[in-house]
């Protein structure tokens, strides 16, 4: 019988079991056998996390690192309400699911503990702030803000310097609708009158 092979895992890191070939020609064994040892964790969809041990018990794996993993190097952008409510338009929202925009997939997907909500739509790499704003705009009804209470709240923080102009301007003709498009138009125009 070969000797075990000696596997350094990178605390906290969130493996998938195609990583663990590196260590040895059958990565599927390895990680049960590291699951056995207690130094893998299972999340599930071929994934597994090194823990971080504290005195609380085991830490749990990041969001970005379970995306990171899962989508294996593929575009991904966490969005919804905690970036809705911070943009300061009036938003309150709270969502049971993680909201996460990609190229792969759509769907809810579960993994370990977390849910997230997966849609396969377009979005920039390294997302603005107004790009968030034309998100919240797009989902306004469903987190239930008043349109024109947002409009106003945008007219201010445009107002101030929260929000560049142009790229309030580019990330509404790049990804909004109609109706963004119109806002964010009326905001600008608003401003440019004032």
């Amino acid at each position: 019988m070969p000797a075990a092979v000696h596997v350094t895992l990178e605390s906290g890191k969130v493996y998938r079991t195609a990583h663990l070939v590196s260590w040895g020609a059958n990565p599927t064994r390895l990680a049960g056998r590291l699951e056995r040892e207690g130094r893998l964790l299972r999340l599930g969809h071929g994934l597994f996390y090194a823990p971080v041990r504290s005195r609380f018990g085991d830490v749990p794996p990041s969001n970005n690192a379970l995306l990171d993993a899962y989508f294996d190097g593929t575009p991904w952008v966490e969005s919804g309400p905690p970036k809705w409510n911070a943009l300061g338009l009036g938003s309150t929202a709270m969502f049971a699911k993680t909201l996460v925009y990609n190229t792969k997939r759509t769907g809810t997907v579960k993994i370990g503990v977390r849910e997230f909500e997966l849609r396969r739509v377009g979005f920039p790499v390294n997302p603005p702030p107004e790009w968030f704003v034309i998100d919240l705009l797009r989902h306004s009804d469903s987190v239930g803000l008043d349109r024109d209470d947002v409009e106003t709240r945008l007219v201010e923080a445009v107002e101030e310097g929260r929000f560049s102009r142009e790229s309030l301007a580019e990330m509404a003709a790049r990804f909004g609708r109609r109706s963004e498009k119109d806002l964010v138009r009326r905001v600008l125009v608003g401003r440019m009158s004032s």
